[in-house]
This record gives structure tokens, C-alpha cells and sequence, in this order.
């Protein structure tokens, strides 16, 4: 069902100096930051040979980063997001087996402007899954 690895995100608590981290220190290209207020989040995209890197901060104080960070205040690897051809179907599939989708369980636009959704970490041994449409 899954597809390809499309990126690791990791929640920082200071973007402007992650990204400095990874475009400086190890030489990556690193996007502009956009914000995506309806995901409460501030996103940079680090592009890597075979996937990419989210860097995540708080877009206000409602963010589910901002409550993750104050649990993990040096940040850390917040999700990890699979493709997938069909998010209806990959849903349905996932559902029917047990697993728990967060928010409601519709699909919301996502940072690359297509449908995400997020699983719950307890179905996937303690890891946070993000699903997005191919």
C-alpha cells in the first residue's frame, strides 16, 4: 500500500538556525520558510538525493508543535510521511485493519498541496505516519 519514503520531519525550536545547519554545515538546499496556519506550522524543505526533510516550528501557540517541543525542547523527529496512490482507499484499508486516523479521518491539503492524512503513533510502535496522496 505504501509508497515511497517522501520525507522525515523534525520539529526544531529554532528554524532560522536548523536550516542554517543543514544548508551551511552540511551543504543541503534548503527551501524558504512558508507558513501553513491551518496546519498551525512554519515548514522548511530540505531536499535530499532520495527524499526530503521537513523542518517543523510552532506557527502560534495552538500548534501541536509547539506542544510537542515543549515535551521535547531541543526538538526531535516529529513524523515520518509515506506515499500513497489512493488516500480514500489507503484509508479505508487502514481503518479496516485497526488503525486510528487522526483528525477526524478526511483528508486536509497538506505542505505540498495535496491530501494528507496522519495516523495515530500508538497503531505504528510509537512513530507518528503522515499519508500523502502520490
Amino acid at each position: 500500500m505504501i509508497g515511497k519514503l517522501n520525507h522525515v520531519a523534525i520539529a526544531v525550536p529554532d528554524l532560522e538556525a536548523a536550516s542554517a545547519t543543514y544548508r551551511d554545515t552540511l551543504g543541503a538546499r534548503v527551501s524558504d520558510p512558508v507558513d501553513l496556519p491551518e496546519h498551525g506550522v512554519t515548514t522548511v524543505f530540505v531536499d535530499l538525493p532520495n527524499t526530503r526533510l521537513e523542518l517543523l516550528h510552532p506557527l502560534g501557540e495552538d500548534s501541536p508543535i509547539a506542544a510537542f517541543l515543549a515535551r521535547n525542547t531541543g526538538g526531535g523527529i516529529h513524523h515520518m510521511c509515506f506515499e500513497v496512490d489512493d488516500i480514500q482507499a489507503a484509508r479505508d484499508t487502514l481503518v479496516a485493519d485497526g488503525a486510528r486516523v487522526l483528525g477526524g479521518g478526511e483528508p486536509r491539503i497538506g505542505a505540498h498541496g495535496k491530501p494528507v492524512l496522519f495516523l495515530h503513533p500508538r497503531d505504528f510502535h510509537g512513530c507518528l505516519i503522515e499519508i500523502e496522496q502520490a
